[in-house]
């Protein structure tokens, strides 16, 4: 994760896109946006960056734990299928995004007002001699969404991530379809909907 890590700061970060919603009380939507990350101002930049670090930042095996995508959860229709089209658009699809939000909606726990959060990014990865020096030309691109979902501390402004995740996984230095990585800010007191209904995953 060091590899992400590094990059979560806004003279590093590299996203191209954050998209949300809003959820009411009553778990109704209240409104969403769908923007190009680089025309945030510097401020929106790292307030922003700060919430999606809550996962790659999280403590693996503990917070942060990866889930594997069984071969019946990978068929057309299922929720891999609707994150992996969302990469490949760069959340530039709304209809996309609402479906996706549906599915939050309809499964997430919680009594209080709360945003979902998702961001999308492309890593290059950078190329490395047989000596392990850095090469300038990038050996291949890790493109792949961070979602979080937050309490609302007021209105419209989203508190720390209770859960959320990374996907596809980075694993060995590269996108690993099969897994996400979900993170739970409270381990003892975890989001289970977010792992058996909404991402479906093992």
């Amino acid at each position: 994760m060091l590899a992400l890590t590094r990059r979560m700061n806004v003279s590093r970060c590299s996203f191209t896109r954050i998209a949300g919603c809003y959820v009411d009380g009553d778990g109704d939507f209240d409104g969403s946006f769908n923007v190009n990350f680089l025309k945030l101002s510097a401020e929106e930049k790292k307030r922003n960056i700060e919430l999606a670090k809550a996962v790659p930042f999280a403590a693996t095996n503990v917070n942060l734990k990866r889930y594997e995508f069984s071969q019946e959860d990978m068929r057309p229709g299922t929720v891999w299928q609707l994150l992996m089209a969302l990469r490949e658009c760069g959340l530039k699809n709304d209809a996309l995004m609402d479906s996706f939000y549906d599915l939050v909606m309809e499964h997430y726990q919680s009594r209080r007002s709360y945003a979902v959060y998702m961001f999308h990014d492309r890593y290059d990865i950078p190329a490395k001699a047989a000596d392990k020096e850095r090469l300038w030309e990038s050996e291949a691109v890790f493109e792949y969404l961070i979602c979080v979902i937050c309490p609302l501390a007021d209105e419209y402004e989203p508190g720390a991530p209770e859960c959320g995740f990374l996907f596809p996984a980075y694993t060995d230095g590269g996108a690993d379809l099969n897994h996400a990585a979900v993170f739970q800010a409270d381990k003892d007191r975890p989001h289970r909907e977010l792992v058996e209904k909404i991402l479906g995953v093992k």
